[in-house]
Formats: structure tokens, C-alpha cells, sequence
């Protein structure tokens, strides 16, 4: 047996191994690729895409919303700043940075994303705005305690 023919055998046995390896249950999805699924689905207005990430009996709603916000709202880019995950709950902090047409200023928001796994998939349950600019679409943070909002810095 000479190098080449050994060399070969070893490909197609590794080849084979990986093929098996990948021929059985679609794996789950895993936490970041759906979060990078649906921020890449959001900032590009591939709604379609970003909905797989949002519990079905949300979908209509999340299409809806979304078409109506991209006939003036722009994101630029997006970053995921922070990951949490609990197991079956995880949240996710994204900065985003965008722009309105009518008003053409950039703005950068801090989103927290609520997830969690539904069966073998994630789901994103809640986004709010953390910090920075207030942003079309986003639920606000709840305000701090009454105390705390008077107390001096």
C-alpha cells in the first residue's frame, strides 16, 4: 500500500465519520446563531427570517410591526455587548445603531433580549431598551424606584 492509497482511505474513513456525524437529528439550535439569526434578519429587513426566532403566535404581529417601522427606520449595525444564559433562559444585551430617514441623525440604543427555548428551538421573548437613544419599536426599561429617581447623583 503506498502513501497516496493510505492517504486516501484515511480521507474517505473521515469523510464517512463526519457524514454519519452529520446525517442524523438536525441538531438544536444554539443560543447565539438564532440571536445572530434574528439581529441579522432585523437589520436587514429580512423579517421573514428574524420571525423563525419568535414564538408563532407572535409572528403576524412581529411582521406587521416591523414592515410598518422600516418605512423610516434604519439600522446600521448591530453588536451583541453581553450573553447570560440559564439553561432554558438566557438575555442577551445588543447595542444597535440606527437612524430615521425623516430625521437622518445615528443613534446607538442598548436592547436587552429576553430568551428562552421553546421545545429545541430559542425564542425571543422581550426586548427593551436599556440605555441610550429611545427607539421606534422598543419597549422602555421600567422606570427605577421613586427613590432612587429622586435621589441625588
Amino acid at each position: 500500500m503506498t502513501l497516496s492509497t493510505t492517504a486516501r482511505r484515511i480521507g474517505a474513513v473521515l469523510a464517512l465519520g463526519l457524514g454519519l456525524g452529520c446525517g442524523g437529528a438536525a441538531p438544536r439550535d444554539t443560543l447565539l446563531e438564532t440571536a445572530q439569526t434574528y439581529n441579522d434578519g432585523v437589520r436587514w429587513q429580512r423579517f421573514a427570517a428574524a420571525a423563525v426566532a419568535v414564538p408563532p403566535a407572535e409572528r403576524e404581529q412581529f411582521l406587521d410591526e416591523r414592515d410598518q417601522l422600516a418605512e423610516d427606520l434604519r439600522i446600521t449595525d448591530y453588536e451583541v455587548v453581553r450573553v447570560a444564559d440559564h439553561g432554558a433562559r438566557a438575555e442577551i444585551q445588543v447595542k444597535l445603531t440606527w437612524f430615521r430617514d425623516s430625521e437622518g441623525t445615528v443613534h446607538d440604543t442598548w436592547v436587552r433580549q429576553r430568551w428562552e427555548r421553546q421545545g429545541a428551538a430559542w425564542r425571543v421573548v422581550e426586548e427593551r431598551r436599556v440605555r441610550g437613544e429611545a427607539m421606534p419599536g422598543l419597549a422602555e426599561d421600567a422606570a427605577p424606584p421613586a427613590d432612587e429617581a429622586t435621589a441625588p447623583p
